[in-house]
């Protein structure tokens, strides 16, 4: 009897593992998260990474949107799973809380050689001789100096005074920019103006560049509209952590934009993840996605097409050969 109890004890061991075959990546995770933190260039990304990750991997992917503080606390929660760019020094102490914590990974550098602040067009500074446009303030140079320019960059609901444009609430920047002005003494003759989303800022700018009219606001690069246009980001002192904690009054931190995933997808996916660790673009590439967008009225899945046809050597070095045909058989 005793025997007979452990062949049927090992019997029920074999039926279980049977049962748990194929790989525990299938039974731990249905679906891939993207976080949709609101800018074409994260969505540009997404859809180049879900591609590979669809067509090469065969795994099923969504995505979830919302501002920066939503969805970098989705990232931690595990509701959303890969992050395509996390602007570190933006937010940087809660980045760095999370990765402490062990809530997350960082698996690669997506791009370093990015900017960030306060733009002007280079026409407001120098003119335009082909546009006819005259310089309306050739001594503007640095974000401090704004405060002497109300008249230049007037509020059209406010006379007499000035309007930058900030970034939109919910935006980790945002409260940089509120920063600023009180560090620079801005809000003396301007207004801190705070648009309803990315697309208002641009609006805006397009609206202003097109009539050849002043206007200045916060943008960043790799970005359509700084490929696009001939913008001025105005000077501040160099970085300075110590400063920079206290009052912000310097340039905006270095800022690496890496890929980071939740603590247990390498776990889960680890052909997904070492693919993610390869995973490592420029400003110049992440722009001509951006330029392709604005000038087609691309959407960002057609733009990332797009851009994989044009950068087939460098997508193809992040995965193996066998990965890299079956995208390619899915392009074509």
């Amino acid at each position: 009897m005793k025997k007979i109890m452990i062949v049927f004890a090992a019997s029920i061991l074999v039926v279980l593992s049977a049962c748990s075959g194929g790989s525990a990546t299938e039974e731990e995770i249905d679906t891939i998260v993207f976080a949709d933190a609101g800018w074409d260039s994260i969505r540009v990304h997404n859809s180049i990474a879900q591609t590979i990750i669809e067509e090469g991997y065969g795994y099923d992917t969504d995505v979830t949107a919302g501002s920066t503080a939503a969805t970098f606390e989705g990232l931690r929660q595990g509701d959303i799973t890969v992050y395509m760019e996390t602007w570190t020094d933006n937010i940087k102490e809660v980045y760095e809380e999370a990765l402490e914590a062990g809530d997350i990974e960082k698996v690669s550098v997506n791009f370093d050689d990015n900017d960030q602040g306060l733009y002007v067009p280079t026409y407001v500074i120098e003119g335009d001789e082909e546009r006819d446009i005259e310089p309306v303030a050739p001594d503007l140079k640095t974000v401090a100096d704004l405060k002497k320019y109300p008249e230049v960059f007037e509020d059209p609901e406010d006379a007499g005074r000035g309007r930058v444009i900030n970034a939109p609430s919910g935006w980790a920047v945002a409260d940089a920019i509120d920063a600023k002005f009180e560090a620079y003494d801005l809000d003396e003759t301007m207004n801190n103006f705070m648009p309803g989303s990315d697309s208002a800022i641009v609006a805006s700018l397009v609206d202003a560049y097109k009539n050849g009219e002043p206007w200045v606001g916060y943008y960043w690069s790799p970005t359509a509209v700084t490929a696009k246009y001939d913008l001025t980001l105005l000077e501040e002192d160099p970085y300075d952590q110590e400063t920079w904690e206290e009052t912000k009054a310097t340039e905006f931190p270095p800022n690496d934009v890496v890929v980071a995933v939740h603590k247990d997808l390498p776990s889960q996916v680890p052909d997904v993840v070492e693919f993610l660790s390869q995973y490592e673009t420029n400003n110049d590439l992440t722009e001509e996605a951006l330029k392709y967008m604005d000038e087609n009225d691309a959407s960002p899945e057609e733009a990332a097409e797009w851009w994989m046809e044009e950068h087939e050597d460098l997508w193809t070095s992040w995965v193996d050969d066998e990965v890299a045909e079956k995208v390619k058989d899915a392009l074509e």
